[in-house]
């Protein structure tokens, strides 16, 4: 389906817009400026603002939705979110850019297509989600419909990135035992962790794959940015590992007291807000660093702190908070399937 026939630029008259709507179904455009979401319209839109003394005459800009209540970043969110209350949903970027209108087809967005192989780390106990880990491995934790390895594959799959180097410990054979049942087919090579190795030490047994980029990342994040973006910044910043990391602001929902000496008031902050970048646990890796890896137990944060030592660049790729879902503590399950699937 081509989405173009959604868009209608913002100074663009009310009477070329219906026109427009009586030939798209369903009946919605989507207004833009330079590819840009800027609202949606509706002939609901329009009647409600030719009622309030508007003119046909005028810009299609005065009379639209401005804050459209359903936008999605990926096309997985975008399925979960139309309903019989929203008969279309825009994809777009962190940039607010259109890269497609979903309207219960599943078509293809519009993607550079990468081809850098993935690693996933999924040999994690995942004890933080306790007691749903004692039956099944995190991987096979469903969020919606799917369990969220699967989110994560077919992240990836939408930038053309289809070789995946699954490492496995945990109830391994329950995961592997998974893939072979579902009808989708993934490209899947297995790695086996004999004991655990933290979350970066099972790279160690990688050491047979080929001296390119690729993207490594723990089980239990869905990062919604774009990918060929980060990949884009990896290479021109000549990185050997870039970590990807979201901005989080926390406000402490109390006034914080300081004191200075002698036990007297400084100050009063009244419910101050700190913001600070967290590690997601995604990252692009030059194959080259698996060579320094050691097959012992490691943390990978532990290993760029090696990899700095040695001279290697580290870089950071600074995500918004809503582009990344966390599925790592139980409060947060709810919220992803939400954002993946809507209310």
């Amino acid at each position: 389906m081509n989405y173009q026939q959604y868009l209608i630029k913002e100074d663009a008259k009310i009477k070329d817009a219906l026109k427009r709507i009586d030939k798209v179904k369903p009946k919605i455009l989507f207004v833009s400026k330079d590819e840009k979401l800027l609202g949606s319209l509706t002939d609901g839109d329009i009647r409600r603002y030719l009622m309030a003394g508007g003119n046909v005459e005028d810009s299609v800009y005065e009379a639209c939705n401005r804050k459209p209540k359903k936008v999605a970043h990926s096309l997985e969110e975008a399925v979960g979110m139309l309903d019989g209350n929203y008969i279309a949903i825009p994809i777009i970027d962190k940039k607010k850019k259109i890269l497609d209108i979903y309207t219960g087809k599943r078509q293809s967005v519009r993607r550079k297509k990468l081809n850098v192989p993935v690693v996933i780390n999924a040999g994690g106990k995942g004890t933080r989600l306790d007691p749903f880990t004692k039956i099944l491995p995190k991987p096979l934790i469903p969020v919606g419909d799917l369990p969220i390895i699967e989110h994560i594959m077919r992240r990836y799959e939408e930038y053309g990135c289809d070789q995946f180097n699954i490492i496995v410990n945990y109830k391994k054979e329950l995961i592997k035992s998974y893939f072979k049942e579902i009808d989708k087919q993934y490209n899947v090579t297995w790695t086996d962790e004999e004991e655990p190795l933290g979350t970066g030490g099972g790279l160690s047994l990688l050491k047979g794959m080929k001296d390119e980029t690729f993207f490594f990342i723990s089980c239990d994040s869905l990062i919604l940015a774009d990918y060929s973006d980060i990949l884009k910044f990896h290479k021109k910043n000549q990185n050997d590992i870039t970590m990807i990391c979201s901005r989080k602001t926390v406000t402490i929902p109390y006034g914080i007291v300081d004191v200075k000496e002698g036990d007297v008031l400084e100050a009063i902050k009244e419910k101050p807000e700190y913001s600070f970048l967290t590690n997601t646990a995604m990252y692009l890796i030059e194959g080259k660093i698996l060579k320094d890896i050691e097959q012992k137990k490691a943390d990978f944060p532990d290993i760029i702190k090696m990899e700095q030592e040695k001279g290697r660049k580290v870089g950071v790729y600074a995500v918004d908070e809503e582009d990344w879902l966390d599925m790592g503590q139980m409060s947060e399950l709810e919220k992803m399937r939400i954002r993946l699937y809507g209310e």
